[in-house]
């Protein structure tokens, strides 16, 4: 579950970190407007929930972005959370299709970016899932820039029903990132905080009382050059073990987060 966001934060870290002496002595190579990413994960967590119980996942895709602030791309990424609940269904992967428009609109620094967003989960096999996983969200992001910090806030909200999740059509999700460059050896801290509401109600019971929940994330980021990072992170939620678990194990429950991405 990605979007242009995690390419365009590396893409920033990386430009954040270039010696300032080499940017303005040699000039800038012409962008291409096709970029590709590919990143190993011990776990993937995605809005602080487990998609791969607990489990490594290996993630990548592209995005085409145009000199006009239009851009479409796919991100994919290995998980196991709809087979684990639906015993004889195979759905070992997760796609990502995106597109939208991302300008500063407001001033340098400054990009607001609108778009919608299709998770798509190809499944074969055992029964049918009474509600499809499949979602689309629309989404409305405003990045900011602040000398050394940079961020966004954004807002995604569900036009259909939420990963399978009945009822739950209006969803949303707002949330907050910040990213610091140190200007010590290539680090930069990361924060994020979101509220996932969860939309509707089952049986007279409300989702939003069971299964809404808040996700936090504090990290460092080390660029390598070359499009090379790692990142490690502490993410936890408050999201009800009840309700959000799998085998006794609390999918949202406290841990740490290490990854390695390459972006070409």
């Amino acid at each position: 579950m990605n979007t242009l966001q995690k390419t365009a934060i590396a893409a920033a870290i990386s430009g954040l970190f270039a010696p300032a002496a080499f940017a303005q002595a040699t000039p800038a190579p012409e962008a291409s407007p096709v970029t590709a990413n590919v990143t190993v994960v011990n776990e993937y967590r995605y809005r602080g929930i487990s998609q791969s119980n607990f489990l490594p996942a290996i993630q990548g895709g592209f995005d085409y972005v145009h000199e006009s602030g239009f851009y479409i791309g796919n991100w994919n990424s290995s998980i196991s959370w709809i087979s684990d609940f639906n015993k004889g269904v195979s759905a070992p992967i997760e796609m990502d299709f995106y597109a939208g428009f991302k300008k500063e609109l407001i001033a340098p620094g400054f990009a607001s970016d609108f778009g919608v967003l299709q998770y798509y989960y190809p499944m074969k096999g055992g029964p049918t899932i009474a509600t499809s996983p499949n979602t689309t969200e629309l989404y409305a992001a405003q990045n900011f820039t602040f000398g050394s910090l940079t961020g966004f806030a954004k807002v995604s909200y569900a036009v259909t029903t939420l990963f399978g999740i009945s009822q739950s059509t209006g969803s949303f999700y707002p949330d907050l990132t910040v990213n610091y460059d140190t200007g010590f050896w290539g680090l930069a801290l990361n924060g994020h905080v979101g509220y996932q509401s969860i939309a509707g109600s089952v049986n007279g019971v409300s989702n939003s009382n069971n299964l809404s929940y808040t996700d936090w994330k504090l990290g460092v980021t080390k660029d390598f050059g070359a499009g090379l990072s790692l990142s490690a992170a502490y993410v936890d939620t408050n999201a009800k073990a009840q309700y959000w678990s799998y085998n006794g194990k609390n999918l949202g429950g406290a841990t740490g987060i290490v990854s390695l991405t390459k972006t070409f």
